[in-house]
């Protein structure tokens, strides 16, 4: 009786076990994956888009309306996103090296970003007009579009599991300031500590990306710690 009802209690258990694997499996985590999203438009992880909408939600009641610009992004859409800026870049004179901390200051190397996960989203204010690049910081402050925007979200945001990774924070590293980027603390941080664990140095380089003979072992081991830790507190 025991052993039956050991194995209808494992029988239960196992979907829930596969899915969770599945969620955090090394493909999710490097934007290689076929993760299911909260619709066709949000394309973000079901809990995520979720939280999104009723964070939305509450941001119109104050005429804000919260626009995705870039959710959930592939490793192949990021791939295309870092060979067009070294390409860019070698044009305008760049040697390798000065190209690739130049990508870094804002992109990711493919198989690193956190729009990889399901949990991240860059937003600006769509009752606002779009002129030209839409996610610059002069546009998040001063006299910018996006202001109240930002405003509303630097209150509100935490309370639906939003927090800014890149923060305006001189001694942070990394990545610059980005108040447009928000990621949902309750995946993502339990998806970093996983992504932590992959071995980056054997999986990050792909045989197409631009200037990958330059990325060493020593290169990776800075961009780990600077890039990929140098979040927020309350990310990590």
């Amino acid at each position: 009786m025991i052993f039956r009802l050991l194995c209808i209690f494992l029988f239960i258990q196992l979907p829930l076990f596969d899915q969770s694997q599945e969620r955090f499996s090394q493909k999710h985590l490097m934007g290689k994956g076929d993760p299911k999203f909260y619709s066709e438009t949000i394309s973000l992880l079901p809990e995520v888009g979720k939280a999104f909408k009723a964070m939305q939600k509450e941001a119109l009641k104050e005429g804000i309306k919260i626009e995705i610009v870039s959710a959930y992004r592939s490793y192949n859409r990021q791939k295309k996103i870092w060979n067009s800026k070294f390409q860019s870049n070698a044009e305008k004179g760049l040697n390798p090296e000065q190209n690739i901390n130049k990508i870094i200051e804002y992109s990711t190397i493919p198989g690193t970003s956190r729009h990889h996960w399901g949990t991240d989203v860059d937003i600006i204010d769509g009752n606002k007009p779009k002129n030209g690049d839409v996610l610059l910081e002069k546009k998040f402050h001063g006299n910018g579009p996006y202001v109240e925007l930002r405003k509303w979200m630097d209150t509100n945001a935490n309370q639906f599991g939003f927090y800014k990774p890149y923060t305006k924070d001189h001694n942070r590293k990394g990545f610059n300031y980005e108040p447009w980027h928000y990621s949902y603390a309750p995946l993502a941080i339990p998806m970093l500590k996983e992504y932590l664990k992959l071995e980056l140095n054997l999986l990050l380089l792909s045989e197409n990306l631009e200037g990958k003979s330059y990325i060493s072992t020593r290169f990776l081991s800075r961009y780990l710690e600077e890039n990929i830790l140098g979040i927020s507190a309350s990310l990590k």
